[in-house]
């Protein structure tokens, strides 16, 4: 059995026990109707059966015309707080903050005067 007909097989199973479960329902509402339509049928397995994937196909069809309405009526769903940022929508907080200490500020001064002063010795020892 190739995975084709097995997969239609099950789906017309399913279709089957969806409308018997259906058919049970309207019968459950109109016992007098149910029973003549299903006497009309008699003792045809292959009749009874493909009358129960049709109303099987039709109660498929309305529940998910039932699901999609509801899904249509339902507010968008906030999104997740713990979804990652894509980069294209990232914001970046480019402000610089001053240094507010002032030895920190000279020291630093101090620094780059010394960092120059070596990047001199080194270009008068090259040459």
């Amino acid at each position: 059995m190739n995975p084709d007909t097995l997969s239609q097989t099950i789906q017309k199973g399913v279709r089957v026990t969806l409308g018997a479960t259906a058919s049970m329902l309207d019968a459950l509402k109109d016992p007098q109707g149910s029973q003549a339509k299903f006497s009309e049928i008699g003792t045809d397995v292959d009749r009874l059966t493909e009358t129960l994937e049709a109303r099987g196909v039709e109660t498929e069809q309305e529940a998910r015309q039932m699901v999609d309405t509801l899904i249509a009526q339902m507010p968008p769903m906030p999104a997740n707080p713990f979804d990652p940022t894509p980069a294209s929508e990232a914001v970046v907080d480019a402000r610089t903050i001053p240094v507010t200490d002032v030895t920190v500020q000279r020291d630093l001064e101090a620094l780059t005067l010394e960092l120059a002063s070596l990047r001199r010795e080194i270009e008068t020892l090259k040459s």
